[in-house]
């Protein structure tokens, strides 16, 4: 977990680079939770870009955790939940290693960002200047899509300025740090390339009123799957299915 220090653009927020052990599996959506499903569960939509298949954007970290609750409550046995900073990002990487699950290289014909600004002197594409359908790219080899770019991913992890001290167990890191603010990971539409690498860290505050469209979440489960109640499953696989070096970032409110 983390980059190595000579991965370019790195930030020194994603080190020290560390081995995280996982002793049970864990079920992590296929798509960030779309606008469909939100509204079924909330009656609403508070999406900037809206687009049944899009995913549900202007969503802080509390309202994430809102709507988790109301899911679970409706549907008994789904025990869905935030993914763990470690888990989010060993699920990006699908056992790569390198700064995209897709090699080095980033260009916007594989994901959803500021094409005006590539990764590492690549060279520039399009900007969407908005979200697109969260299968809209190729998945990754573990069939998870767009966890690069479209919109920031909550994680359920308080923000650490470093891995000094973190979990090696894969857990959420819920103790110390700043804990007004939580983890975001993956990049968005409005963000530089260098934010889509599979180390690549941010944080908002819990309660942040994101007016620009960025963040999102994607559903998790277990440590191990648990089976659902009848009727559970659908309802949680409704939309999202299962699929097995710039300055310090509290600087930069742009995403």
């Amino acid at each position: 977990m983390g980059s190595p220090p000579d991965e370019p653009e790195r930030s020194n927020s994603e080190g020290p680079q560390h081995q995280v052990r996982f002793a049970q599996g864990f079920w992590l959506a296929e798509t960030a939770c779309t606008q469909a499903l939100w509204e079924a569960v909330m009656g609403e939509n508070p999406s900037e870009f809206k687009g049944e298949e899009n995913p549900v954007e202007n969503v802080n970290w509390n309202d994430a955790k809102r709507f988790i609750e109301k899911i679970n409550r409706l549907h008994p046995g789904l025990e869905l939940r935030l993914p763990s900073e470690a888990e989010w990002e060993y699920a990006y990487r699908a056992g790569t290693t390198t700064p995209f699950w897709f090699g080095s290289e980033l260009t916007t014909d594989k994901a959803n960002y500021d094409g005006n600004n590539p990764y590492t002197g690549g060279p520039k594409g399009e900007y969407r200047k908005k979200t697109v359908p969260a299968r809209h790219f190729q998945p990754n080899p573990w069939g998870l899509y767009q966890m690069h770019g479209n919109v920031w991913e909550w994680c359920e992890d308080a923000w650490h300025d470093s891995y000094e001290g973190a979990p090696e167990d894969s857990q959420p890191w819920k103790t110390g740090g700043d804990q007004g603010q939580a983890v975001l990971r993956g990049g968005s539409w409005i963000r530089h390339g260098r934010s889509l690498r599979s180390a690549y860290r941010d944080l908002d505050p819990r309660d942040d009123a994101d007016i620009l469209g960025r963040n999102g979440f994607r559903l998790a489960r277990g440590p191990e799957l648990k089976p659902a109640q009848p009727g559970g499953a659908g309802a949680a696989s409704g939309q999202p299915e299962r699929g097995t070096s710039e300055a310090d970032p509290r600087q930069r409110r742009r995403r």
